[in-house]
């Protein structure tokens, strides 16, 4: 007889180190039976729970690797639903707090973006299948993911763009990428398209805001859309660091805005900022573009080299819905496992997984 499951509510007065010690206890009770996925940006005290790190790209190609019964992911809404389409059927996804969610992926949802490809379709006279490939960020939905394998679209992320929008390219003259634009124009920049070729489409005004002439003449329709952790990130920031370091060196994530992108010595996913820090010379100075708890993370392992990494905007700024998961979340989920109680299971209805695995195959064969 199944017991019902534990109420949080016990759970939300624990003190750091109480609940620290309880997720140790019920994580040896559970064994092999469940791993934890942790992404970078993760706080500390859950991050260091963690059996397997990443940014999305490689958590992706781990949630299809493992044989636990359970995945618990310490990330945000979309990674456990990724890690769901691409699991094993009989494996559980969880999320231990649903309300870690992803503001950029909320700014693109099912209805704007199917609104977006009527009104491409009466402005180019044809179904924009025959003209666009649709490119999700991984930082999305799963309907969306499926409305690009519907459409002969893809998924990618800020290691593999690229490539992506290469493959993209090859199927179809034009990309409508969703739903970041930095991503977007920073890769379509660096391919060599012109900026004036990356037109944004702005999902809240008709037609995207564009004329058709804009439109019929765009070789990428960028989302309107952005991270607000590396929406923060300005030039001003970089030449006033270069003006007391002029050695130093200057690394963003591609989810900042161009001229930050334009300004950076590199430019990369989290795994490209982690190994190329940790492959630079000892003696060297890092302003680091992107999440906090990933450039504080990293300050402390690389100190004992002599290197010194700091966060490129004088106000804090992390992933604010990635703390939610917490020490307190965390505990409560394993206890709840141990006890055979499945608590804030994230589980993508049948007909949407099928195609939202197509289009993550599709990323997944051609990265």
């Amino acid at each position: 007889m199944q017991v019902a499951p534990i109420s949080f509510d016990r759970f939300n007065v624990l003190q750091d180190e109480e609940a620290q010690q309880r997720i140790l206890a019920a994580r040896a009770k559970l064994g092999r039976k469940a791993v934890l996925l942790v992404h970078h940006y993760q706080r500390a005290d859950v991050y260091r729970h963690a059996d397997l790190t990443g940014d999305s790209l490689r958590l992706s190609h781990l949630a299809g690797q493992s044989d636990a019964e359970y995945i618990v992911f310490c990330g945000v809404h979309f990674m456990a639903e990724v890690a769901d389409i691409l699991s094993k059927p009989e494996q559980i996804s969880i999320l231990p707090d649903l309300a870690a969610g992803c503001s950029m992926a909320d700014m693109a949802n099912l209805a704007k973006v199917e609104r977006c490809w009527r009104e491409l379709t009466e402005v180019l006279g044809e179904s924009p299948d025959q003209s666009f490939t649709p490119v999700t960020y991984i930082n999305s939905a799963a309907d969306l993911k499926a409305f690009c394998g519907e459409h002969g679209g893809i998924v990618c992320t800020s290691s593999n763009a690229r490539t992506i929008l290469d493959w993209s390219f090859a199927q179809r003259p034009k990309v409508l990428f969703f739903p970041d634009q930095h991503l977007g124009r920073w890769t379509g920049h660096q391919m060599g398209i012109p900026l004036e070729d990356m037109k944004v489409w702005d999902p809240d005004l008709e037609y995207g805001g564009l004329t058709p002439e804009e439109i019929k003449s765009a070789k990428m329709l960028l989302w309107k859309g952005h991270c607000s952790v590396h929406q923060m990130f300005q030039p001003a920031h970089i030449l006033r660091w270069r003006n007391k370091h002029p050695d130093g060196i200057v690394i963003s994530h591609p989810e900042s805005p161009f001229e930050v992108c334009r300004q950076s010595d590199h430019v990369g996913s989290t795994e490209h900022i982690i190994k190329t820090i940790k492959a630079a010379p000892s003696g060297t100075r890092w302003l680091v573009g992107t999440e906090l708890n990933l450039v504080s993370r990293l300050a402390e392992e690389v100190k004992a080299e002599g290197k010194i990494v700091e966060f490129m905007s004088p106000t804090v700024c992390m992933c604010s819905t990635m703390q939610r998961i917490d020490p307190q979340h965390l505990a409560w989920t394993l206890e709840n496992l141990a006890e055979g109680n499945v608590v804030n299971r994230i589980s993508v209805p049948e007909h949407e997984a099928r195609q939202a695995k197509l289009s993550l195959d599709r990323m997944l064969a051609v990265s």
